[in-house]
């Protein structure tokens, strides 16, 4: 009994030793092929997030030229803008001309308006000299220091890019 005992002691090693290098060479069948698997997973990941930074980047660049052209184009015309203005302040006895002239300039501003041109703001504001360009200083005691007290010039701007900057008096 204790023969077939040992007898059957060897044959269970046995069994189980055979079992074992099975399993190894499965999971060195398994193992390479789950590595290439989690490789191309992450290239896949890596590609995905470099896309998604492509498409940012040539949005963002796509919305500055965008924006650049327009402000070219709109420099353009600006002049136009600002004569139409002082053709509004020349005194006329011919009140149908001043309000086509008033209907043209109003208009150029709303065109302006839809494309988000804005005017720089200048009287009673702060002088800034990314919006503004002085062109003179006055002594005004009642003022506020770097305070504009007239201008000039009329300044735009589309969101934070200036176009044209305010030409404005300074005063102290």
């Amino acid at each position: 009994m204790k023969d077939e005992n040992v007898e059957e002691k060897q044959e269970d090693i046995v069994q189980e030793q055979e079992n074992q290098p099975k399993e190894e060479k499965t999971d060195c069948i398994i193992d390479p092929k789950q590595q290439e698997l989690d490789e191309l997973n992450d290239r896949y990941k890596r590609v995905l997030a470099e896309f998604e930074n492509y498409k940012k980047r040539s949005g963002k660049e796509r919305e500055t030229l965008y924006n650049s052209i327009l402000a070219d184009i709109v420099e353009v015309f600006l002049p136009i803008v600002d004569n139409l203005e002082n053709a509004l302040k020349i005194e006329t006895q011919d009140e149908e001309y001043k309000k086509g002239i008033e209907l043209i300039l109003k208009q150029f501003k709303d065109i302006l308006n839809s494309k988000g041109v804005e005017e720089i703001p200048t009287v009673g504001e702060t002088f800034d000299p990314s919006l503004h360009e002085a062109v003179s200083s006055i002594q005004d005691p009642d003022k506020n220091e770097k305070e504009i007290v007239q201008e000039y010039r009329k300044g735009y701007k589309i969101g934070h890019k200036v176009i044209r900057h305010s030409m404005v008096v300074v005063a102290n």
